[in-house]
């Protein structure tokens, strides 16, 4: 007798995979976690993420675990490579390293093609509060919901344990941002029990060493509908000639504080880059002060990335 399950990836490593089932359904494995192996092509790099909702097949014996297919994904991000996030905790330093707000944004803009929601958690805040509450009213203004962290028990950590546990259940977020920031040190804050590793950052070249070797999916508590949290590699791997993801006629809809001037007012010109044209509704926006001058910036950098991309 052999049995069918559906499950979740939780960690993809070297053609070995940890899948999580539901205990919705009938067999001796109903609601495990258990060690399977591809089926066929499903060994190669890719072809699994974890996050991806998949069919397994096993014996009565509980043994000769095989995953036999993947399910439809609703995203799939391949830096870092996790599918079917519901969530992206983004995190940003505001200081040691110097935050970086180009490459962060081009993090948000990904995100929210993918129909990703993004929360923004600022860390190391207690190192430059000025420069820390102008991030957190940057970002606030933007659209996004801020968590603030720190040192001491005066930030937002409790607030976002009760976020991880009412917002999250069912489902799938990651943790991102650049290496040195203090993702796996918040993780282990958040999840005590996870012993991950950390490091600490370069001194001399101000920048971290990415401990996280993989990505893994850890649950948020013991209950079998809890959600899960990733941890992922620093997202200073993504690269936009090589991550082929979205055209630069879609960009304008990854900046959220873009939307009402585009579906509003609109701009002079049928096909305005929202970069350099006079008339411009995002443009008088920025020159007003409504949209920050900052986040214009990095939105005009990756355009100019985009317009290169060869469309076929």
């Amino acid at each position: 007798m052999s049995y069918q399950a559906t499950g979740l990836l939780l960690s993809s490593v070297g053609g070995r995979f940890c899948v999580r089932l539901f205990d919705t359904q009938e067999g001796p494995l109903s609601g495990k976690t258990i060690a399977a192996k591809g089926r066929g092509t499903l060994h190669r790099e890719l072809d699994l993420l974890a996050g991806d909702r998949v069919v397994v097949s096993y014996d009565e014996n509980g043994e000769n675990v095989v995953i036999e297919k993947v399910l439809e994904r609703k995203s799939a991000l391949i830096r870092p490579p996790v599918a079917n996030l519901d969530y992206l905790f983004a995190a940003l330093a505001v200081a040691s390293p110097e935050p970086d707000l180009a490459t962060f944004d081009k993090l948000l803009a990904i995100a929210e093609y993918h129909e990703i929601e993004p929360v923004v958690l600022l860390t190391k805040y207690d190192l430059d509060e000025r420069r820390a509450s102008e991030l957190v009213a940057l970002y606030r203004k933007a659209g996004f919901l801020v968590f603030c962290l720190g040192e001491g028990e005066n930030f937002d950590f409790p607030a976002l344990q009760n976020f991880v546990k009412d917002e999250l259940a069912g489902k799938l977020a990651s943790l991102a941002g650049a290496s040195g920031i203090g993702k796996s040190t918040l993780l282990n804050k958040i999840f005590p029990d996870l012993h991950l590793e950390t490091g600490e950052v370069s001194q001399k070249i101000a920048r971290g060493k990415n401990t996280t070797r993989k990505v893994q999916l850890y649950p948020t508590s013991n209950d079998p509908n809890c959600g899960y949290l990733a941890d992922t590699p620093g997202f200073t791997l993504i690269d936009f000639e090589r991550f082929d993801f979205f055209a630069k006629d879609d960009l304008p809809y990854t900046f959220r504080e873009f939307s009402p001037y585009l579906a509003n007012w609109g701009c002079r010109y049928t096909k305005c880059s929202h970069t350099k044209e006079d008339g411009c509704a995002i443009r008088d926006a920025v020159a007003r002060g409504e949209i920050s001058a900052s986040r214009h910036a990095s939105f005009c950098a990756l355009y100019e990335v985009l317009k290169k991309k060869k469309e076929w």
